[in-house]
């Protein structure tokens, strides 16, 4: 058999695992700074929980998982039908639980479950991998991570501008550029009362998320097959294609909407929010109004992030949203939410091709020693021992061989030092050690090697 993996699935190596973690400790640091705590959700859930939040579009993408297990167990045996199907060998593939989409969806029905027992305005940040059935492309994958921070309990709209700086303070330290695009679903639901398409919103924001992909001839085209009306689209075209400032847009909007009220609350929440930010300041971010930005998921009833990267064309790199009624499915009513994403893979993608990766991330200060015999062995591995109690990775070559060949086997691997520590060190207590980045070597006492190691 020729060994593969499933489309849309990777292997990661070591080096890429170091750099995707070098992304997750920013995130996870500033995620903390940032008062939230961490949280983990099943890798599969219930079908029922995740169906009916993404769209239509959506619930097409949720890997369904086919079992016929539970369905037995939870069938009368006096049923007919399953009867028939046990004395003919049958068992019917049915699917009653699915991978997750998102983290979202989990994490509301999480606060559902638990609404007793959490002190609110609640906030966890989740970093875990979730899978979508989609075609897999550039940036694209059917099993990749997403690092969500979300807070529940509060219509607050300074927890929007928290997450502008959310996002300004972790791609700041990454050292990647971006923008941060910003609009509101009232605003998307104004446009549709003012085009006379309320019973089309949803045809009309899937349709205007793709803007960017595919350009606005045939997202005019996708909302005539649609069936929204030439009247409409006439309405439609002018408000798309707003251009200015952010105040300028929005000045333009309240002056197109001054009797759509939706509308009118929308932008006085975007006024918020981008005056606030301005006046506490950004770092490095732009911060865009982008009234095209739709965000497909069927939940979003507020502000919309998106955030591109500035020099590479891969589409978001992260995104989210205002949710006012997501865990009222569950049961519990009146829980506003918001919360942000970062896309990982879309990340380290941007970043490798940006060449933004610091070297520190795929090995610290690796030591590796010499292997000149059993009895030096064991001298070594001695000394590796306390290495690593120091807290740095020591290792000791396997075999006596060539110093050569060991030599050729730390380039490859990385290793920053190697020891040579022989029946002359032993003795003398000492060890030779070189920087194999710097070339230079020397020797020095094993008392001193704490302070050598830690300079």
């Amino acid at each position: 058999m020729t060994p593969s993996i499933a489309k849309g699935t990777r292997d990661f190596s070591s080096e890429e695992i170091y750099k995707r973690r070098h992304i997750i400790s920013v995130l996870q640091s500033n995620f903390e700074k940032f008062g939230f705590n961490p949280l983990e959700t099943p890798s599969f859930e219930k079908l029922q929980t995740l169906t009916g939040k993404y769209g239509e579009e959506g619930d097409r993408l949720i890997f369904k998982i086919l079992n016929s297990g539970d369905f037995l167990e939870n069938v009368k045996e006096k049923d007919s039908e399953v009867s028939t199907w046990n004395s003919k060998n049958i068992i019917p593939l049915i699917s009653e639980k699915a991978l997750r989409y998102d983290l979202t969806v989990p994490f509301a029905r999480y606060v559902a479950m638990n609404h007793g027992k959490l002190t609110f305005p609640f906030k966890r940040y989740q970093i875990q991998p979730v899978w979508r059935a989609d075609r897999p492309q550039k940036g694209r994958f059917r099993e990749f991570f997403q690092c969500d921070a979300d807070v529940v309990g509060s219509e607050s709209l300074w927890y929007e501008v928290n997450f502008i700086l959310l996002y300004d303070s972790v791609f700041t330290e990454l050292q990647l550029p971006v923008e941060i695009h910003l609009n509101n679903r009232k605003l998307l639901a104004a446009i549709a009362e003012y085009a006379e398409i309320e019973d089309q919103l949803i045809e009309f924001t899937v349709a205007l998320d793709k803007l960017d992909k595919i350009g606005l001839d045939k997202i005019l085209e996708e909302m005539v097959s649609k069936g929204i009306s030439q009247k409409s689209l006439d309405r439609l075209v002018p408000i798309i294609n707003l251009s200015g400032s952010f105040e300028e847009k929005l000045i333009q909007l309240k002056e197109i909407f001054q009797d759509v009220e939706i509308g009118l609350e929308g932008i006085k929440e975007l006024e918020f929010i981008y005056n606030s930010t301005m006046q506490i300041g950004l770092q490095t971010a732009d911060l865009q109004f982008n009234l095209t930005l739709a965000r497909g998921l069927d939940y979003y009833t507020g502000t919309i992030y998106e955030i591109k990267s500035k020099n590479v064309a891969m589409g978001s790199i992260g995104g989210g949203g205002r949710y006012d009624n997501l865990t009222e499915i569950f049961g519990v009513k009146n829980m506003s939410g918001v919360g942000i994403s970062f896309g990982l893979d879309r990340i380290y993608l941007v970043m490798e091709e940006l060449n933004l990766f610091p070297k520190s991330t795929q090995k610290n200060k690796q030591i590796l020693f010499f292997n000149f015999g059993d009895r030096e062995s064991i001298h070594a591995l001695m000394l590796i021992q306390k290495i690593r109690l120091m807290g740095f990775a020591c290792d000791l070559y396997p075999e006596k061989t060539k110093l050569q060949k060991q030599f050729s086997f730390a380039e490859k691997n990385n290793f920053e030092y190697v020891v040579f520590y022989g029946e002359e060190e032993i003795k003398n207590q000492t060890i030779t050690i070189k920087n194999i980045i710097t070339g230079k070597q020397e020797t020095i006492a094993t008392d001193q090697l704490s302070d050598y190691l830690n300079d």
